[in-house]
């Protein structure tokens, strides 16, 4: 069962930048499933995309997996000839983890979990590659050299999928779907003093974009289609098909 996540349930005096650091890392599950309106839903779909756009003989790379949930579940899908999953995050706490449950399962397609930073990873021979909530945790100016390094990296016809915290250009629409986020914490039993301190600790690290600015890289680069195919309140996930 996983660990209760109460990292800011008490007052912390000197609030440091948010990190995937061991006490996250232990308490990751429930903290994703509390703070991310509609993540089961992802999770589940992007095992059913994967299905759909593995070839025999290719790669499928998760960016920034942390504990591997959606390579588990890609895992479960994928029943492509030679196909290989790469799992890939820069948080040694991170990777440890998914390590244990990848191995905690068997199957015939192999998963290699590494520890790494995606922006200098080789992406190659990929029929599917998924950025799951990692894009945003990024330098801004970093983005746009990923994204070209995974369409370069992409097959012809293969597939991005790209999960993202969004904001919106319309302020009082902005504010309403964060007040909406704010409320969906509460209800899954966050403090008022919980909220707030994960606020102040993020907001250095997750710079999010728009979805009009990701369509619009995604048009840059050279993707032939692509569109938001979830969303619940300032949270959703997108595809790119090259």
């Amino acid at each position: 069962m996983a660990s209760h996540d109460n990292i800011f349930a008490t007052p912390i005096a000197k609030l440091g930048d948010f990190t995937f650091d061991e006490r996250v890392a232990e308490v990751f599950p429930d903290m994703i499933q509390r703070s991310v309106p509609g993540y089961s839903n992802i999770i589940s779909a992007i095992g059913m995309l994967a299905e759909r756009f593995a070839k025999p003989h290719s790669k499928v790379f998760d960016l920034g997996c942390s504990l591997g949930a959606a390579t588990l579940s890609m895992r479960r899908h994928i029943h492509q000839e030679g196909c290989e999953i790469i799992a890939i995050d820069n948080s040694a706490a991170m990777v440890e983890r998914c390590r244990l449950l990848v191995n905690a399962y068997r199957s015939e397609t192999p998963v290699q979990v590494i520890e790494a930073d995606i922006r200098h990873v080789d992406i190659h021979d990929a029929s599917v590659v998924v950025l799951n909530f990692t894009l945003q945790f990024l330098a801004p100016a970093d983005r746009q050299t990923l994204l070209e390094k995974i369409y370069a990296g992409l097959r012809p016809g293969g597939i991005l999928i790209l999960s993202e915290k969004y904001i919106f250009d319309d302020e009082r629409a902005n504010e309403l779907l964060i007040d909406l986020h704010h409320d969906f914490k509460r209800a899954n039993g966050y403090s008022e003093l919980e909220i707030s301190q994960k606020r102040s600790a993020i907001e250095n690290v997750m710079r999010p974009d728009s979805i009009e600015t990701h369509k619009q890289r995604f048009n840059d680069i050279g993707f032939s289609s692509s569109e938001v195919w979830f969303q619940c309140f300032n949270f959703g996930s997108m595809f790119a098909i090259k």
